[in-house]
């Protein structure tokens, strides 16, 4: 290593991220029901915090606590080290947190152009003559999408026309364009296939690089675990822990999301059930064992 490359490597080990948001303790119920209770991380800027967790554990109600969808009914949320309580999602929009959810809300007979500026149109002339600039927004579009890497031909085309890698990349322009700080996606690689998956996962990277805070919702520790920086796992509405990088492996971190006593037990449940003989019981065993 030369003496200039340890520099940079010093230089950047000893760098202290710049923490946008701060989780402390938070959590939600609804009456009698506890939905998350003592959820604590912080979100820093260039940074992935990936929240990980099946059906059920909490992942949607973090977020929606973050959006300014839901007032926490405990804990605390910090935006640059102050205390901050989001009326509405509009709230939480104009602070610089942007959600990403799964469905982008997005009109799919309407050009690209269009619903990049959907509610924020740009205007031009006065009174009568007022009429919406339509040739800055296509260039406006076009370039910004450029930044993040995306090529389309014609901004015009219809959005329901690109694929849902495509889709999902144009929400997170639009959100980088518009000021976002911290940028929130809701499972953007679920309903997608492998290749399409990894065109979102580029551009989350992109985004990371570009200097936001990126929360990254998801369900596979498989697309976590390549782009993330930080991983909170959730489970029933608990916190199974919050792990930097270099704290886990992707193995320990499967494993923490599958369970891997359960998977155990499963094994033997088969084995037993259905001889030890058994491919399938052979199979999960074999993944108890690994995790």
């Amino acid at each position: 290593m030369t003496t200039e490359t340890a520099a940079m490597t010093g230089a950047h080990e000893t760098s202290k991220p710049v923490t946008i948001v701060e989780v402390r303790n938070i959590g939600k119920s609804y009456g009698a029901v506890n939905a998350l209770s003592g959820i604590s991380t912080t979100v820093n800027a260039g940074q992935v915090t990936c929240v990980l967790g099946d059906n059920g554990a909490g992942k949607s109600t973090f977020i929606k606590m973050l959006a300014g969808a839901h007032t926490p009914s405990e804990g605390e949320l910090l935006l640059d080290g102050n205390p901050v309580t989001f009326s509405s999602p509009r709230a939480a929009l104009q602070a610089g947190i942007a959600t990403v959810y799964q469905d982008l809300a997005v009109v799919p007979l309407m050009p690209v152009w269009r619903n990049f500026f959907l509610g924020s149109e740009i205007t031009k002339g006065w009174g009568p003559l007022k009429r919406l600039d339509v040739k800055a927004m296509k260039r406006i579009t076009q370039t910004e999408l450029g930044n993040m890497g995306i090529d389309l031909r014609d901004v015009d085309q219809p959005i329901g026309t690109l694929s849902g890698g495509e889709r999902q990349c144009v929400a997170i322009a639009r959100a980088v364009y518009f000021g976002a700080r911290v940028l929130i996606l809701d499972e953007p690689t679920a309903a997608l296939g492998v290749k399409q998956s990894g065109v979102v996962l580029k551009y989350i990277a992109r985004s990371r690089d570009q200097g936001l805070g990126v929360v990254f919702i998801t369900h596979n520790p498989h697309h976590a675990y390549p782009v993330g920086d930080r991983f909170l796992l959730l489970n029933r509405g608990t916190s199974l822990g919050n792990f930097e990088k270099s704290e886990i492996s992707l193995g320990e971190l499967t494993s923490l999301m599958a369970g891997g006593a359960e998977l155990a037990s499963l094994a033997h449940e088969l084995e037993r059930s259905m001889g030890p003989e058994s491919d399938i019981a052979a199979e999960v065993g074999r993944e108890a064992s690994k995790n």
